[in-house]
């Protein structure tokens, strides 16, 4: 699959928005979620912030 410029970025980002709802609205307990969620965040950050 070819990305688009920005779009590793727009689809980490994609993916963190759907996990962050699901966790909250099943109530899920995933253990480490909220680093492994700010790892995804700040990734996505970067990347759209380089274009990339």
């Amino acid at each position: 699959m070819k990305l688009k410029k920005g779009g590793l970025g727009f689809l980490l980002l994609g993916i963190w928005l759907i996990v962050t709802g699901l966790l909250m609205l099943l109530q899920i307990s995933i253990p480490y979620s909220e680093v492994i969620l700010a790892l995804l965040a700040i990734a996505a950050g970067v990347l759209i912030i380089l274009k990339k």
